[in-house]
């Protein structure tokens, strides 16, 4: 790969990416469009982002000119030449084995234990290392599948149990569950502060991008247009002056969902410093395991439990904190 070899060197043409040019003219009913709009468009098999970034490459050519704004306007009769090349983004997809925690494997499901510090899918500053990476060399279908058969994520310094699609009938009915909210995802949350009120509590609340830090999300109002609606139901397992532990469910899955609404009820996560958390009690990320899985199997309907027991920094975290922890508390039928 590029990044491999000393600054400045050539690269091999036996290992240069391989690049397919499309040559493309503007219909009249897309006179006046955004150039990445109409990319898009024009080359649906890709992805917006995609495109944008083969712009910010100098990959698409206007009137003999490399058009790099992704919201210039284009006219009728224009003549678009697009490069397609491998990205940094589509490098980023390779097969790199890593030892998985396999949970769960059959020709359709896998469920693994991801460990916290592991990206789930190739990002910015994470272009490799990333459980995608890995999944693409576990098994060979894995290139066939959107995002390798991942269905749903994992914050980075999040640990606990993940289901991945095999298969791509196994992956659409996965997303398809997910959405109808047919997959019952628990999670353990130790949190700061004296937990007040019903042991147990259903939050309502949109989230959306914060307007002041776009590294955090927070609660907002639905009608400004920039929240989606996000529903998670609290338990308390054990509490103490300073300190909850806490079951949650998810209903719905918008990034950083329990962390945003915990906050939000006043007991950031320990660990967690983005949403108001100290590290405290040793845990220097955010305490926060997925301790539970229940649902069908996406292929033969049969009813699968998964479990599993926080990774050691968490338990220490919570016996510093004077609670305790006992597994069954989070099994059986959770409210909401």
């Amino acid at each position: 790969m590029q990044g491999d070899d000393v600054e400045g060197s050539p690269i091999s043409d036996e290992f240069a990416p391989d690049v397919e040019t499309r040559v493309l003219d503007v219909p009249p009913d897309m006179h006046g469009w955004r150039i990445d709009r109409a990319l898009a468009k024009l080359i649906p098999e890709f992805s917006r982002s995609y495109l944008q970034q083969l712009m910010s490459d100098g990959a698409v050519v206007v009137r003999g000119a490399a058009l790099r704004k992704p919201a210039a306007k284009i006219a009728a009769g224009d003549r678009l030449t697009v490069a397609l090349r491998p990205t940094q983004q589509a490098q980023a997809f390779v097969a790199q084995p890593m030892a998985l925690d396999v949970v769960f494997e059959d020709a359709h499901l896998l469920v693994i234990q991801k460990p916290a510090g592991l990206v789930v899918h190739p990002a910015a500053g994470h272009w490799t290392g990333t459980l995608l990476n890995g999944l693409l060399a576990h098994h060979k279908q894995a290139a066939d599948l959107p995002r390798a058969g991942i269905v749903h994520r994992l914050d980075k310094d999040t640990s606990g149990l993940m289901l991945v699609g095999k298969s791509r009938q196994a992956a659409e009915a996965l997303v398809r569950a997910i959405a109808a909210r047919e997959v019952s995802r628990q999670y353990l949350a130790l949190a700061h502060g004296r937990w007040q009120g019903s042991a147990e509590k259903g939050v309502d609340q949109p989230i959306g991008r914060d307007v002041h830090n776009r590294l955090r999300m927070s609660v907002v109002r639905l009608d400004t247009g920039v929240g989606k609606a996000a529903q998670t139901t609290f338990r308390l397992l054990d509490g103490s002056d300073s300190a909850c532990l806490v079951a949650c469910k998810l209903h719905t899955g918008r990034t950083h969902q329990i962390r945003v609404h915990m906050a939000w009820l006043g007991h950031p996560l320990a660990g967690d410093t983005l949403y108001g958390g100290r590290a405290v009690w040793g845990m220097p990320r955010q305490a926060l395991h997925a301790v539970r899985l229940t649902l069908q199997h996406p292929v033969t309907g049969a009813t699968l439990t998964f479990r599993s027991n926080p990774p050691p920094d968490m338990l220490l975290a919570i016996e510093q904190s004077g609670l305790r922890y006992n597994s069954a508390s989070v099994d059986g039928d959770f409210p909401g």
